[in-house]
């Protein structure tokens, strides 16, 4: 009878703590994914205002993580801002550290032990969810929701290991955790396999607030789930971009040199917390170690991490040259592959958004190389110069391929309504780019190979008259590209605002080559109807630029 009533009283454990952990873990990430959701913009910002030197890095990187709770997303961003050249390597090392002592907020929280508000905050966060008309307000409320899941896991997990008090077989195993390695290996193990620091904090606490542990033992476990966490990032970094994996190894670095700094000195840390921390005197034994232990856990965490970044902080630009030695330089890929579309950033979408616009930028320099010799090469190109520009526009549509994949792989992600309509917005400007280059390759290039064919020579005086109406075509796609590059509206305005002057410049144009019919010339009217052509081609690629440059204000 007694053997069935243990076991019985094994699976209720078994299922409370697993249950109240799989809630826990789903919280986290449902808030995560909230918050980054809703607060992506302004998270982005403050790490582009925060990064002038390290110390502001650090104070943004703490920031940010503890807002959004997910040191994953602020290294996201961080590998972001490298790739597009807004931050150094040093500079992002601060930001790193900074998410270290950002992760600690959650276990401060915990400590304080409002599991009964779980409940609570679960209806509170579905019934903003369900009521709010505005979808950033909704985010919110579902981050509100994932936090009282998070409460509600620990409660479950606290009432589940109550009776462990009185079990012997785990009594003897925590005493075997009297030696810190195993501590740490412990922590380490279990935060590899969960792939949360957070939830291993979450568990030593209420163990702790049981009386199953003491804060040796929990700042042990603690030690480990710091190396943990490195697994979970390196292993997220394999196949990634280089600044995926320096950012692996920064973290490998603070978290392992930090653990190696202390591990030692965990009885002499343990008793410095505990003289921090507040202390229930009136109560004894397992009462006051279960009343006091977690709260001095959580501390413990804190003063942990805040140390070493003090002692780290330091050394950032020694620590980035250690990295950029580890992981050196990838050879350039080729120019028609997309250089930022990696899959990491749709884990941030604000941020994932800032990487098409990079990659359409490319996209529009690569065309704008195409149109600055489309004039040359309809006029008076070779055959090997046709062929060449045939080939470049081949590449373009190479590329275009990977952008909407791309965003199509983006618009599975939980965006809020800005950027959804940023997404189709980009969509748009990536097939205008292409129908861009489809005019030069399909039309303009088939005049030129038109005229080779019946050896026709387009006259010196009728290219010096279609000229400006080239080169007014190509500054507006050049004040287009200015607004796509660097969002300035009033390149774009010009662009938009050109139809008339070049509407002028065509019909002097076209005047001209009305005049020149009765020119004594062979093949006048096949020339006549070549360079007529001409001049709707590039007023057609006006019109995609200044379609473009619409698009660019409207956003």
């Amino acid at each position: 009878m007694t053997q069935a009533t243990d076991a019985l009283n094994l699976s209720i454990l078994i299922t409370g703590l697993g249950g109240g952990l799989a809630l826990f873990l789903y919280g986290m990430r449902k808030m995560s994914d909230a918050l980054k959701a809703a607060a992506g913009d302004g998270m982005k910002n403050l790490l582009a205002n925060l990064t002038r030197n390290r110390f502001t890095a650090a104070l943004a990187g703490t920031i940010i993580t503890g807002v959004i709770q997910s040191s994953s997303v602020t290294t996201v961003l961080v590998v972001g801002f490298i790739s597009a050249g807004l931050l150094n390597l040093s500079q992002s090392i601060g930001v790193i550290i900074g998410a270290n002592i950002g992760t600690t907020i959650t276990a401060q929280i915990i400590a304080f032990k409002v599991y009964k508000y779980g409940l609570l905050m679960i209806a509170a966060g579905f019934f903003i969810e369900v009521l709010a008309k505005r979808e950033r307000l909704k985010k919110w409320g579902v981050a509100l929701m994932g936090l009282g899941l998070i409460f509600f896991g620990m409660e479950l997990m606290s009432n589940a290991t109550g009776p462990l008090r009185s079990w012997q077989p785990f009594i003897d195993t925590l005493q075997g955790l009297s030696s810190p390695l195993a501590g740490i290996a412990i922590g380490m193990l279990f935060t590899a396999v969960v792939q949360s620091s957070s939830a291993t904090t979450g568990i030593v606490i209420v163990l702790a607030s049981q009386g199953l542990i003491g804060l040796e033992a929990g700042i042990a476990l603690l030690f480990g789930a710091n190396v943990g966490t490195c697994i979970t990032a390196s292993i997220s970094a394999i196949g990634r971009p280089r600044e995926a994996v320096q950012a692996a190894w920064v973290h490998v670095i603070f978290n392992v040199g930090g653990v190696l700094l202390w591990v030692l000195f965990i009885p002499q840390f343990a008793e410095l917390i505990a003289t921090l921390s507040p202390s229930s005197n009136s109560l004894t034994n397992t009462e006051q170690l279960a009343a006091d232990t977690p709260r001095q856990i959580a501390n413990a965490h804190t003063i942990f991490n805040i140390a070493n970044a003090l002692i780290f902080i330091g050394f950032t630009t020694t620590m980035a040259k250690i990295v950029e030695r580890l992981v050196p330089k990838a050879p350039t890929p080729e120019k028609t592959k997309a250089l930022y579309l990696d899959k990491i950033y749709l884990e941030e979408p604000s941020l994932a958004l800032d990487q098409v616009r990079r990659e359409l930028v490319r996209m529009a320099q690569m065309t704008k190389g195409t149109l600055s010799r489309a004039f040359h090469v309809a006029t008076e190109g070779k055959k090997s110069q046709i062929q060449q520009l045939s080939t470049e526009d081949s590449g373009l549509d190479e590329l275009h391929g990977e952008i909407v994949r791309y965003l199509g792989k983006l618009s599975q992600q939980d965006l809020v309504d800005e950027q959804h309509r940023m997404l189709s917005n980009y969509m748009a400007i990536a097939n205008d780019l292409e129908s861009f280059g489809d005019v030069i390759q399909d039309n303009i290039l088939h005049c030129a190979e038109k005229r080779l064919r019946l050896h026709i020579n387009i006259s010196p005086i009728t290219i010096h008259t279609l000229q400006p109406v080239y080169k007014k075509v190509y500054e507006s796609y050049s004040n287009m590209l200015k607004a796509l590059e660097r969002k300035e509206i009033a390149a774009a305005e010009k662009a938009v605002n050109n139809k008339a002057a070049l509407a002028k410049l065509a019909e002097e144009a076209a005047n001209h080559l009305t005049k020149r019919l009765v020119a004594s010339e062979p093949n006048r009217v096949a020339a006549f109807k070549i360079e007529s052509d001409l001049i709707e081609h590039f007023l057609r690629l006006n019109t995609i630029s200044r379609k473009i440059a619409r698009r660019l204000i409207e956003q």
